[in-house]
């Protein structure tokens, strides 16, 4: 019943966001022949070097300095890798996500204490603790270095050539000015590789927690609020940057706002969007929209059932499992919206109209048309050729994330087999008679959670079937007509890897009897292996042409739009200018702000029950003297998407005025495309943050800092 809930789930969610893409006023009909793109299609994220500052005195009356920029840049950090985050005070002190740190917070926690539920926070400096492995980076440095990395790349003779010789190019010019710099360097392909730039970073490796609120308020409505708005949630976490043991002197960083942001000021998000793909030609498009979002979707929903079905029959284990709930349903929420983004009629349609107008100023200038004309057609006949491989090549990789034991049982096992065809003087040292007992004892797992390895078996025979159709020759040979649990217990019940008695008896068998053998997963690595081993040379031969096709299909885009567009997103630093706004959904209006009003009403209207708008203790008592019409979060029209939690929102004076944490439900359509209209930024609002820290969280020590910009 469970796994039917989840699926039904899945199935709304599409409906909702294809409505909501195709919907942006249902008083509005739209004649899809009659579609206008616009160069606006492709978004904000400006990088710091390329600020079209022209256009933001015409929409805003507002000229950022250099000064500003600059002050804005070394302001942002990058966080743990994955997420934003920016100094907030001269002693060091770092904003970001709670989302984004709280994996952390399980490793550092005492016995009999739990950070992740109840929350943290640093009375006195000597409090804070120190987080292992976690860094953040500052943007320092950034060089243009498209003419070095495209002269490499230009005397190979062929696309695989050329892919060899641009990557040895970035590594030299990354080694390079690490060494004379002592950054951290890397090269940052823009345009698709139209554009190169160098980015310098310093790094911070000594980072301590100073402040976490609890798990249920920064994450409000758990994945049924991901991806949504109207919003009601506190979704943030201090830390501070040390070096030599003491606070990191911050030049630059925000300044706090105490008031928030006006609706309809200009506002800017200063983050690193992770990646979008809106540069793309409609070919490859239509290729992820029916090859690889359609599999990683079902890949996620997959991944999702086993950790939610574990956490509801293991409540004791909510700190250890939560974080994967959260996760993964994060990831299957955002591909479900972007797989609905790629079937949307209205999407699709400005896109190939974008498509058709870019190609014919191309066919318009015979130097251009001799040069790059020929992209468009070589992408599609590169994708049509990658069809024929992409389904085995996807199904036959095997997802460490789906926790299936037995697969790398297997591999040893037939790593076994093959060793002891050879003669004892040719073996590997762990083969040889002297170690062989102790290799042996090391393939069979001695603790395996039987329970996790039915519901991870039962993921993979279902991505499986789902991928490759039910008459191909691995999903008959392995499966049959089974399915979901029946599929998952006739593998582990037919395998000789489940048991030492029937490992053993294995063991005991000649090497090709075990090589031949019947076992479903030393079946499924032999022949999925042998497969790859055939097709893989082709995947990466196609992979390269399409990677040189897309380099020169961002060429052309430079030289045709020059900054107008700005570059796909990278993982790496932008600004995005947009203002507060709320937008038509459903048949309503979303507000440009939301309060704590709304936050008690979800609460009580759903009867004040924990899953999934339950409140902290903390926060069941509302304080005396606090102001309900306090704003909590807001919406706003600047372009954001994955990466870009715990961006600092700031108004022209630099204040922060919000700190992001997610996108609306229309937003996911963003990975390849920029709807104004509904696309909308989700963040805490700077004076509700600030008043939750001083009415339920009681943190003088740090709110005085953030109102002062520096240690009191």
């Amino acid at each position: 019943m469970k796994n039917k809930n989840i699926f039904f789930l899945t199935v709304a969610l599409i409906a909702l966001v294809s409505f909501a893409m195709n919907a942006q006023s249902i008083y509005e009909p739209r004649d899809l022949s009659k579609v206008q793109s616009s160069i606006k299609d492709f978004g904000k994220m400006w990088t710091f070097d390329d600020v079209p500052l022209d256009n933001f005195s015409k929409e805003y009356g507002f000229r950022p300095t250099e000064e500003w920029l600059k002050d804005a840049q070394m302001s942002a950090l990058l966080f743990g890798g994955g997420c934003s985050a920016a100094f907030v005070s001269a002693d060091g002190l770092i904003m970001t996500n709670h989302h984004c740190g709280r994996g952390n917070l399980s490793g550092i926690t005492p016995k009999g204490e739990d950070y992740l539920r109840d929350g943290f926070y640093a009375k006195t400096l000597q409090d804070e603790i120190k987080i292992p492995r976690l860094s953040v980076d500052q943007l320092v440095m950034i060089v243009d270095v498209t003419k070095e990395v495209l002269s490499a790349m230009k005397s190979g003779k062929d696309d695989n050539e050329k892919i060899k010789l641009r990557n040895e190019k970035i590594s030299e010019i990354e080694k390079k000015h690490s060494d004379e710099s002592g950054l951290n360097c890397r090269v940052i392909q823009l345009y698709n590789g139209g554009k190169y730039s160098l980015y310098g970073y310093k790094r911070y490796t000594d980072i301590r927690l100073v402040m976490a609120p609890d798990f249920q308020i920064a994450s409000t409505g758990w994945d049924w609020d991901n991806f949504t708005y109207p919003r009601y949630e506190l979704d943030f976490m201090f830390f501070r940057a040390y070096e030599n043991d003491k606070p990191v002197k911050s030049e630059q960083f925000f300044k706090w706002s105490k008031a928030g942001a006006k609706e309809g000021e200009p506002i800017f998000v200063v983050g690193n969007p992770g990646r979008t793909q809106r540069l793309y030609s409609v070919a490859q498009l239509e290729f992820f929209r029916d090859k690889n979002y359609k599999y990683s979707l079902l890949q996620q929903n997959e991944s999702y059932k086993i950790y939610y079905e574990l956490l509801q029959s293991h409540p004791e284990r909510y700190t250890e499992l939560i974080n994967m709930v959260m996760g993964i349903g994060n990831g299957r929420k955002s591909y479900a919206g972007r797989y609905m983004g790629l079937r949307d009629e209205y999407v699709m349609a400005l896109k190939k109209d974008f498509e058709k107008k870019f190609r014919a100023k191309v066919n318009a200038d015979p130097e251009l048309k001799s040069k790059y004309g020929h992209i468009w057609d070589g992408i599609k006949s590169n994708l049509d050729e990658l069809r024929k491989y992409i389904d085995e090549s996807i199904a036959f990789q095997i997802n460490p994330r789906g926790g299936v034991a037995y697969f790398s049982m297997a591999e040893k096992v037939i790593k076994y087999a093959e060793q002891m065809k050879l003669g004892e003087e040719n073996r590997e040292a762990d083969y040889k008679s002297d170690k062989l007992a102790a290799t042996l004892a090391d393939i069979l797992q001695s603790k395996i959670d039987l329970e996790f390895q039915m519901k991870s078996v039962r993921a993979y025979a279902n991505v499986l079937r789902g991928v490759l159709g039910d008459q191909h020759p691995m999903v008959v040979k392995l499966l049959g007509d089974k399915k979901d649990d029946e599929a998952s217990k006739y593998l582990i019940d037919n395998s000789s890897l489940t048991s030492k008695e029937k490992f053993d008896q294995l063991i005991k068998k000649s090497p090709d009897e075990i090589l031949s053998s019947d076992d479903p997963f030393i079946y499924f690595v032999r022949n999925s292996q042998a497969k790859m081993k055939e097709i893989r040379p082709r995947i990466t031969e196609i992979n390269n042409s399409l990677s040189v096709l897309n380099q020169m299909l961002g060429e052309v885009s430079f030289l045709i739009y020059g900054n107008q567009i700005p570059p796909d997103a990278t993982g790496t630093l932008r600004i995005s200018d947009g203002r507060i706004q709320g937008y038509e959904y459903n048949g309503t209006i979303a507000p440009g702000k939301t309060t704590f009003y709304g936050m008690y009403d979800r609460w009580n209207s759903f009867n004040k029950k924990d899953y999934p708008w339950g409140l902290h203790p903390r926060f069941q008592k509302i304080p005396e003297g606090f102001d309900l019409a306090t704003k909590l979060d807001f919406a706003s029209t600047n372009d954001i998407v994955g990466g870009n939690s715990g961006s600092s929102v700031i108004n022209e004076k630099r204040e922060v005025v919000g700190l992001v944490f997610d996108g609306n439900l229309e937003s996911l359509a963003g990975d390849f495309i920029f709807l104004p209209e509904i696309n909308r930024t989700v963040a805490v609002d700077s004076k509700g943050l600030l008043e939750s820290l001083r009415y339920y969280f009681n943190t003088d020590r740090l709110i005085r800092e953030l109102e002062s910009g520096k240690i009191e």
